[in-house]
Protein backbone atom coordinates (compact mmCIF):
# COMPACT_ATOMS: atom_id res chain seq x y z
CA UNK A 1 0.00 0.00 0.00
CA UNK A 2 1.58 3.42 -0.72
CA UNK A 3 1.83 5.53 1.85
CA UNK A 4 3.06 9.25 2.56
CA UNK A 5 5.57 10.66 4.73
CA UNK A 6 7.77 13.69 6.04
CA UNK A 7 6.12 17.07 5.54
CA UNK A 8 2.44 15.50 6.19
CA UNK A 9 0.68 15.10 9.58
CA UNK A 10 0.79 11.86 10.22
CA UNK A 11 3.43 10.64 8.04
CA UNK A 12 3.89 7.02 6.99
CA UNK A 13 0.78 6.24 9.24
CA UNK A 14 -1.17 7.32 6.64
CA UNK A 15 -2.42 5.54 3.46
CA UNK A 16 -1.97 7.54 -0.09
CA UNK A 17 -5.93 7.03 -0.21
CA UNK A 18 -6.15 9.19 3.28
CA UNK A 19 -4.00 12.01 1.89
CA UNK A 20 -5.70 12.95 -1.15
CA UNK A 21 -6.37 17.49 -0.87
CA UNK A 22 -9.85 16.72 -2.77
CA UNK A 23 -10.98 13.96 -0.42
CA UNK A 24 -9.51 14.81 3.06
CA UNK A 25 -11.99 15.99 5.75
CA UNK A 26 -9.06 17.69 7.63
CA UNK A 27 -6.64 20.58 5.95
CA UNK A 28 -3.83 21.37 7.93
CA UNK A 29 -2.05 24.89 7.14
CA UNK A 30 1.01 25.39 9.33
CA UNK A 31 1.45 28.97 10.00
CA UNK A 32 4.66 29.77 12.06
CA UNK A 33 3.99 33.24 12.54
CA UNK A 34 6.39 34.64 15.23
CA UNK A 35 5.99 38.51 15.20
CA UNK A 36 4.13 40.03 18.38
CA UNK A 37 5.38 37.10 21.10
CA UNK A 38 5.94 38.89 24.01
CA UNK A 39 7.94 36.51 26.57
CA UNK A 40 9.62 33.20 25.53
CA UNK A 41 10.90 32.57 21.84
CA UNK A 42 10.06 29.68 19.64
CA UNK A 43 6.99 29.66 17.64
CA UNK A 44 7.97 29.83 14.62
CA UNK A 45 9.30 26.39 15.15
CA UNK A 46 5.68 25.32 16.32
CA UNK A 47 4.25 23.78 13.65
CA UNK A 48 7.35 21.77 11.69
CA UNK A 49 7.59 20.14 15.33
CA UNK A 50 4.15 18.92 15.72
CA UNK A 51 3.85 17.44 12.15
CA UNK A 52 7.68 15.82 13.10
CA UNK A 53 6.12 14.44 16.26
CA UNK A 54 2.53 13.11 15.10
CA UNK A 55 4.69 10.59 12.88
CA UNK A 56 4.89 8.72 16.37
CA UNK A 57 1.55 8.89 16.88
CA UNK A 58 -1.11 6.18 16.61
CA UNK A 59 -4.08 6.18 14.27
CA UNK A 60 -6.26 5.03 16.92
CA UNK A 61 -7.05 7.58 19.81
CA UNK A 62 -10.26 6.31 21.96
CA UNK A 63 -11.89 4.22 19.69
CA UNK A 64 -11.86 6.71 16.70
CA UNK A 65 -9.34 6.67 13.90
CA UNK A 66 -10.21 10.00 12.60
CA UNK A 67 -7.29 9.86 9.57
CA UNK A 68 -9.90 7.32 7.86
CA UNK A 69 -11.49 10.77 7.08
CA UNK A 70 -8.73 11.82 5.36
CA UNK A 71 -5.80 14.73 6.47
CA UNK A 72 -4.03 16.71 3.83
CA UNK A 73 -1.00 18.92 4.99
CA UNK A 74 -0.49 22.08 2.59
CA UNK A 75 2.87 23.51 2.55
CA UNK A 76 3.77 26.14 4.88
CA UNK A 77 2.15 29.44 5.16
CA UNK A 78 4.42 31.97 4.04
CA UNK A 79 4.91 33.96 6.98
CA UNK A 80 7.87 36.10 5.95
CA UNK A 81 5.95 39.29 5.06
CA UNK A 82 3.49 42.22 7.28
CA UNK A 83 1.40 39.70 9.71
CA UNK A 84 -1.51 41.81 7.86
CA UNK A 85 -0.81 40.03 4.40
CA UNK A 86 -0.35 36.71 6.40
CA UNK A 87 -3.62 36.97 7.96
CA UNK A 88 -5.27 38.13 4.89
CA UNK A 89 -3.43 34.75 3.09
CA UNK A 90 -4.42 32.85 6.24
CA UNK A 91 -8.00 34.05 5.91
CA UNK A 92 -7.91 33.19 2.09
CA UNK A 93 -7.62 29.56 2.38
CA UNK A 94 -9.78 28.79 6.00
CA UNK A 95 -12.36 30.43 3.82
CA UNK A 96 -11.00 27.93 0.25
CA UNK A 97 -11.43 24.65 2.45
CA UNK A 98 -14.50 25.76 4.70
CA UNK A 99 -16.26 26.60 1.78
CA UNK A 100 -15.44 23.02 0.03
CA UNK A 101 -16.79 21.19 2.87
CA UNK A 102 -13.61 20.89 4.80
CA UNK A 103 -12.33 21.43 8.29
CA UNK A 104 -9.29 23.29 8.63
CA UNK A 105 -6.62 22.58 11.23
CA UNK A 106 -3.92 25.52 11.81
CA UNK A 107 -0.98 24.91 13.38
CA UNK A 108 0.89 27.83 14.53
CA UNK A 109 2.92 29.85 15.51
CA UNK A 110 1.73 32.32 17.78
CA UNK A 111 -2.17 33.01 18.57
CA UNK A 112 -2.52 36.10 16.80
CA UNK A 113 -2.95 33.76 13.73
CA UNK A 114 -6.18 32.52 14.92
CA UNK A 115 -7.69 36.05 13.86
CA UNK A 116 -6.77 34.97 10.19
CA UNK A 117 -7.53 31.25 10.44
CA UNK A 118 -11.41 32.23 12.45
CA UNK A 119 -12.23 34.74 10.37
CA UNK A 120 -11.81 32.88 7.04
CA UNK A 121 -14.33 30.44 7.97
CA UNK A 122 -16.58 33.09 8.75
CA UNK A 123 -16.59 34.68 5.05
CA UNK A 124 -17.61 31.07 4.29
CA UNK A 125 -20.33 29.77 6.62
CA UNK A 126 -21.30 32.96 8.30
CA UNK A 127 -20.97 33.32 12.19
CA UNK A 128 -19.64 31.01 14.42
CA UNK A 129 -18.66 30.38 18.05
CA UNK A 130 -15.49 29.86 19.51
CA UNK A 131 -14.29 27.70 21.92
CA UNK A 132 -11.18 28.99 23.31
CA UNK A 133 -8.35 27.16 25.46
CA UNK A 134 -6.05 29.79 27.28
CA UNK A 135 -3.89 30.51 30.14
CA UNK A 136 -4.48 33.93 29.20
CA UNK A 137 -7.69 36.40 28.28
CA UNK A 138 -5.97 37.55 25.26
CA UNK A 139 -8.16 40.73 25.18
CA UNK A 140 -5.89 43.49 25.23
CA UNK A 141 -6.21 46.28 22.89
CA UNK A 142 -3.28 46.64 20.36
CA UNK A 143 -0.65 44.87 23.28
CA UNK A 144 2.40 46.66 22.65
CA UNK A 145 1.27 48.67 19.70
CA UNK A 146 0.15 45.24 17.64
CA UNK A 147 -2.86 45.04 16.17
CA UNK A 148 -2.87 41.50 15.08
CA UNK A 149 -0.96 41.08 18.90
CA UNK A 150 -1.09 37.19 19.82
CA UNK A 151 -2.53 39.39 23.59
CA UNK A 152 -5.13 40.63 21.62
CA UNK A 153 -6.77 38.16 19.83
CA UNK A 154 -9.43 36.98 21.39
CA UNK A 155 -10.77 40.93 21.54
CA UNK A 156 -10.17 41.56 18.26
CA UNK A 157 -12.84 38.00 17.32
CA UNK A 158 -14.83 39.88 19.89
CA UNK A 159 -15.45 42.46 17.87
CA UNK A 160 -16.27 40.57 15.09
CA UNK A 161 -19.70 39.49 16.91
CA UNK A 162 -18.38 36.35 18.10
CA UNK A 163 -19.75 34.39 21.00
CA UNK A 164 -16.85 32.46 22.81
CA UNK A 165 -16.30 30.54 25.81
CA UNK A 166 -13.11 30.80 27.97
CA UNK A 167 -11.42 27.69 29.50
CA UNK A 168 -8.71 27.68 31.46
CA UNK A 169 -7.39 31.19 31.72
CA UNK A 170 -5.42 32.61 35.34
CA UNK A 171 -3.74 35.06 34.15
CA UNK A 172 -5.68 38.74 32.56
CA UNK A 173 -5.09 42.46 33.43
CA UNK A 174 -8.34 44.04 35.36
CA UNK A 175 -9.24 46.13 32.02
CA UNK A 176 -9.10 42.23 30.09
CA UNK A 177 -11.67 41.38 32.65
CA UNK A 178 -13.97 44.10 32.43
CA UNK A 179 -13.45 43.80 28.44
CA UNK A 180 -14.85 40.00 28.84
CA UNK A 181 -18.04 40.67 31.00
CA UNK A 182 -18.61 43.48 28.57
CA UNK A 183 -18.67 41.12 25.51
CA UNK A 184 -20.31 38.27 27.50
CA UNK A 185 -17.72 36.40 26.96
CA UNK A 186 -18.27 32.77 29.13
CA UNK A 187 -15.42 32.26 31.19
CA UNK A 188 -14.44 28.65 32.91
CA UNK A 189 -11.53 29.97 34.29
CA UNK A 190 -8.42 27.32 35.69
CA UNK A 191 -8.79 27.86 39.57
CA UNK A 192 -12.08 26.97 39.83
CA UNK A 193 -11.90 24.02 37.07
CA UNK A 194 -8.76 22.51 38.89
CA UNK A 195 -10.45 22.97 42.31
CA UNK A 196 -13.70 21.59 41.80
CA UNK A 197 -12.26 19.35 38.94
CA UNK A 198 -14.77 20.03 36.51
CA UNK A 199 -14.66 17.78 33.06
CA UNK A 200 -17.81 19.07 31.42
CA UNK A 201 -19.76 22.18 30.95
CA UNK A 202 -23.13 22.75 29.57
CA UNK A 203 -23.49 26.41 26.72
CA UNK A 204 -26.38 28.01 26.58
CA UNK A 205 -28.72 26.77 24.10
CA UNK A 206 -29.10 29.90 21.68
CA UNK A 207 -24.70 29.46 21.60
CA UNK A 208 -24.01 28.83 17.80
CA UNK A 209 -24.73 25.34 16.50
CA UNK A 210 -21.46 26.08 14.34
CA UNK A 211 -18.20 26.48 16.48
CA UNK A 212 -14.41 26.54 15.85
CA UNK A 213 -11.85 25.28 18.15
CA UNK A 214 -9.08 27.49 19.09
CA UNK A 215 -6.47 25.58 21.66
CA UNK A 216 -3.42 27.90 22.79
CA UNK A 217 -1.56 24.78 24.32
CA UNK A 218 -0.46 27.07 27.53
CA UNK A 219 -4.36 26.07 28.68
CA UNK A 220 -2.31 23.47 29.62
CA UNK A 221 -0.32 22.97 32.91
CA UNK A 222 3.41 23.50 32.36
CA UNK A 223 3.98 20.17 34.20
CA UNK A 224 1.97 18.53 30.95
CA UNK A 225 3.23 20.78 28.51
CA UNK A 226 6.61 23.08 29.33
CA UNK A 227 7.23 24.21 26.00
CA UNK A 228 5.31 26.98 25.50
CA UNK A 229 6.11 31.32 24.58
CA UNK A 230 4.16 32.27 28.26
CA UNK A 231 3.44 29.05 30.77
CA UNK A 232 1.19 29.85 33.54
CA UNK A 233 1.25 27.34 36.18
CA UNK A 234 -2.20 26.25 38.00
CA UNK A 235 -3.67 25.01 34.31
CA UNK A 236 -5.43 22.36 33.43
CA UNK A 237 -5.09 18.79 32.62
CA UNK A 238 -3.84 16.99 29.41
CA UNK A 239 -7.77 14.89 29.87
CA UNK A 240 -9.69 17.89 31.78
CA UNK A 241 -8.75 20.20 28.80
CA UNK A 242 -10.19 17.65 25.61
CA UNK A 243 -13.34 16.46 27.92
CA UNK A 244 -14.04 20.23 28.75
CA UNK A 245 -13.75 20.61 24.90
CA UNK A 246 -15.83 17.93 23.73
CA UNK A 247 -18.51 18.97 26.28
CA UNK A 248 -18.48 22.22 24.62
CA UNK A 249 -19.06 20.98 21.05
CA UNK A 250 -21.51 18.83 21.96
CA UNK A 251 -24.58 18.63 19.78
CA UNK A 252 -22.48 21.59 17.31
CA UNK A 253 -21.19 21.61 14.35
CA UNK A 254 -16.80 21.82 14.52
CA UNK A 255 -16.00 23.74 11.45
CA UNK A 256 -12.61 24.42 12.53
CA UNK A 257 -9.79 24.27 14.60
CA UNK A 258 -6.39 26.21 15.63
CA UNK A 259 -3.23 24.39 18.06
CA UNK A 260 -1.01 27.05 18.73
CA UNK A 261 1.80 28.71 20.86
CA UNK A 262 3.98 25.54 20.86
CA UNK A 263 7.97 26.80 21.31
CA UNK A 264 9.71 23.72 21.25
CA UNK A 265 13.20 23.24 22.82
CA UNK A 266 15.25 21.09 21.10
CA UNK A 267 15.91 17.55 23.47
CA UNK A 268 12.49 17.91 25.12
CA UNK A 269 10.02 15.90 22.66
CA UNK A 270 7.32 15.32 25.22
CA UNK A 271 5.93 19.04 24.57
CA UNK A 272 5.64 18.19 20.57
CA UNK A 273 4.23 15.07 21.02
CA UNK A 274 1.55 16.24 23.68
CA UNK A 275 0.84 19.17 20.89
CA UNK A 276 0.30 16.58 18.14
CA UNK A 277 -1.56 14.64 20.00
CA UNK A 278 -3.95 17.12 20.93
CA UNK A 279 -4.28 18.27 17.62
CA UNK A 280 -5.33 14.80 16.43
CA UNK A 281 -7.93 14.01 19.71
CA UNK A 282 -9.57 17.71 18.43
CA UNK A 283 -9.65 16.03 14.84
CA UNK A 284 -11.22 13.07 16.98
CA UNK A 285 -14.10 15.63 18.59
CA UNK A 286 -14.90 17.20 15.44
CA UNK A 287 -15.53 14.11 13.57
CA UNK A 288 -18.19 13.20 16.24
CA UNK A 289 -19.96 16.40 16.28
CA UNK A 290 -19.91 17.02 11.79
CA UNK A 291 -22.49 17.69 9.73
CA UNK A 292 -25.16 15.69 11.68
Amino acid sequence: MSRVCDDQFLGEELAASENKRDTARFEVLPCGLEATVSYGMGTAQGPSAIIAASHQLERLVYDAEPCREGIFTHPPVNCDRPVEEVMQGLRNLTADIACRGHIPVTLGGEHSISYGAVMGVVDALGPLGLIHVDAHADFRDAYQGHKFSHASVMHLLAGEGLPMVSLGVRALSFEEDLARKAHGVITHDARQLTLDGTHAIKLPEDFPENVYITFDLDGLDPSVLPSTGAPVPGGLGFYQALDLVESAAQGRNVRGIDVVELAPVSGQPVSDFTAALISYHLMRIALDTYAR
